[in-house]
């Protein structure tokens, strides 16, 4: 069985539209939606003692993620307000909390267990990449951050880099692809919203379609997007089968709320009338 950790991000997404909120981030996404999909999966973070905390907490022990080191700190659990616009969601606003923290010698000792570690941009940790990826394969989520000199210098650590390109042509995006592939990514995702994705290796170029969605909420899409890659890849499967597979398990994601589910009656002073 692969073993796969997420380092980094982790909040509750508070939704206007039902008052709920439910556990998210990327990192932590990735980490739920990698043991869905059949990996041993873990999660480094922090969250505060507080409900928000203690429903990641909750989630992460639900659904077989190891979480011995997460941290349990004084302060706020990390939110970010949520709004949609016909199921696609629109950042309000957000709070980082005491997410932010930087990886142990026993935490980079753990990952090193572990085929390959998550690591999403806005987790801030860049500056502790070059660790993660001594200690295992590192797969980083770009998102829409596009800065060129960025890109290069973390492609440099990645063996999978994930990129969103829904406003990219095909000829820009093999632009972008190409140039990480030239800073050092083994393995470059592009997903591209409803017109699917791209996965780029030694062997060659593949596309996919999205697969057909009843589209409730398209938070979280992405992100078990990246971990269905991410797992088939390290289970040697053929980049094509990887891709169907990771369409099959966005379009699930789209037909629910919430990342991962498990939304309770927010808690969190999110300002909003």
């Amino acid at each position: 069985m692969v073993r796969i950790v997420g380092v980094g991000d982790n909040d509750v997404d508070c939704y206007l539209s039902d008052g709920l909120m439910y556990p998210g981030g990327n990192c932590f996404n990735v980490s739920v939606f990698a043991r869905r999909c059949g990996a041993a999966a873990a999660y480094v973070g922090a969250v505060g003692d507080d409900a928000p905390g203690r429903l990641i907490r909750h989630v992460l022990d639900t659904e077989g993620v190891d979480a011995s080191h997460l941290r349990v700190v004084e302060g706020r659990t990390a939110h970010c307000v949520i709004g949609h616009v016909g199921g696609d969601r629109q950042f309000v606003s957000y709070d980082l909390g005491v997410s932010r923290f930087e990886p142990s010698r026993g935490d980079l000792d753990f990952i090193a267990r572990h085929d390959a570690a998550h690591v999403y941009q806005h987790a801030g940790l860049d500056g502790c990449l070059g660790a993660i990826s001594l200690a295992t394969r590192l797969s980083y989520d770009f998102s829409t951050r596009r800065e060129p000199d960025h890109r290069a210098r973390v492609a440099a650590h990645c063996w999978l880099a994930s990129i969103s390109a829904t406003e990219s042509s095909t000829a820009e995006l093999r632009g972008v692809v190409g140039a990480m592939h030239a800073a050092g990514a083994r393995w470059v995702l592009a997903t591209r919203g409803a017109d699917g994705a791209v996965l780029s290796g030694n062997d060659g170029w593949h596309e996919i379609t999205a697969a057909p969605a009843t589209v409730v909420d398209t938070l979280g899409a992405g992100d078990s997007f990246i971990a269905r890659v991410l797992v088939g890849l390290l289970r040697d499967e053929s980049p094509d089968a990887v891709l169907q597979a990771a369409a099959d398990e966005a379009a699930r994601t789209c037909g629910y709320c919430g990342a991962v589910g498990y939304g309770v009656p927010s808690t969190v002073q999110t300002g909003a009338a």
